[in-house]
This record gives structure tokens, sequence and C-alpha cells, in this order.
């Protein structure tokens, strides 16, 4: 589990104002399964989804995400990361592949995050942000995740990774505005992503 407590230059979880807000979320709590609903409660409702907003600047590093309070879902995903790490609870980065319209191409990435809790095993968690027909919820062992793959070349890959994909982080420090990354969306193809499995780099766990 060590991989999924590390800090690094996105997940920043020593950062000082992260290290507060994980505390004082902590305070109230006492489960690791406690901590983690309400750090995933407030990452969910108190940060801002970007293109839902249409807010800038688009963030990436988890600071940056709780500096301005908005992110796309691997902003949200890396603070949710940086605040659970910070109180000790083990967490990776899952991805799902979905249709940008919903009627297929083209298709995006879409980030979300995976706790290791002590009586379940990993559990997914979605921080995007509830709006109308989205409902993402922490209900272990169920998951209530924001989207649920249906359509051909969508999936819902069951790795989880100990740090975001080089792809996302490429993508959020290219475009500097939500609607130009909205334009560039990051995507692998299905069998990419396979591939990005086999090669050399610490084994990624497995829901």
């Amino acid at each position: 589990m060590e991989n999924y407590l590390q800090t690094s230059e996105i997940i920043d979880w020593d950062n000082p104002r992260i290290l507060d807000l994980a505390k004082t979320i902590a305070a109230e709590c006492d489960t690791p399964e406690a901590i983690a609903k309400a750090c995933f409660e407030w990452v969910r409702d108190r940060v801002h989804h970007s293109s839902d907003y249409r807010m800038n600047p688009v963030t990436c590093r988890a600071s940056e995400v709780l500096q301005f309070q908005t992110g796309y879902c691997y902003a949200k995903s890396h603070l949710l990361a940086a605040l659970l790490r910070a109180n000790g609870i083990p967490v990776g980065f899952c991805y799902q592949r979905l249709s940008v319209h919903d009627d297929g191409e083209p298709y995006s990435l879409h980030g979300l995050n995976a706790v290791h809790l002590p009586q379940v095993g990993w559990y997914r968690i979605d921080p995007r942000g509830n709006r109308a027909g989205i409902n993402a919820q922490f209900t272990p062992p169920l998951e209530q995740l924001a989207y649920q793959p249906q359509l051909s070349g969508e999936e819902d890959f069951q790795t989880v990774f100990p740090e975001p994909l080089p792809i996302v982080i490429e993508a959020l420090q290219a475009y500097p505005t939500w609607d130009s990354l909205l334009l560039n969306l990051p995507d692998m193809p299905l069998n990419a992503f396979e591939d990005y499995n086999t090669m050399d780099r610490d084994i990624p766990a497995k829901l």
C-alpha cells in the first residue's frame, strides 16, 4: 500500500493548506471510512467542476485545486487523493472511457478514485460533482458512480493506479482555459490502455 500513500509533484499532500484541511475534516470522524466519506463529500460538493461552472483556471496539482476550488474530474480526484493520503488512507486513480456526447465518437477518459477501506478493500468513488442526471455517493460496499459505460467504445477500467496517467497530466497542463480543454480532453484507445498496464513500472492494483 505504500505506493498509494506517497506525496508527489501532483499529489502534494504535504502542502500546509492540504494538511490543515485534511486535519479539520478528520477531526469530526472516528473511523477511516468516516474520514474517507467526509473527504469525498467535501471535494464533490465544495470544488466546482470546471466545465459545469465554466470556471478558470484549469487546475492540476492538488494544492491548485484547493486554492482555486475548481477543476475537471481528473483534478478533483487529485485533491481527494491528497486529502486521503494526508490522513494515512491509501488511495489511487481509476479511469473510464466515455463518449463525450453520449452518442459514440469522440471519446475521452473520465477520472475518479479508488480508496482502500479496512472492511471493504478497494472501493471506487467519483468526486466529479453531482448535477441533473449525476448522483455519485459514498455507499460501501456498493458503488454509486457518476457514470456507467454503456456504448460500444466505452470502458470501465479495473486498474487502480498509484499516480495519475501522464496523458491526463499533459492535457491539464497544456490547456489554460476550461473551454480549450473541453475541446481536447485526453483519450486512450482500449488497446493502448491494455498496453499501458504491461509497461515496466510499479505494478498497479486491480479492483
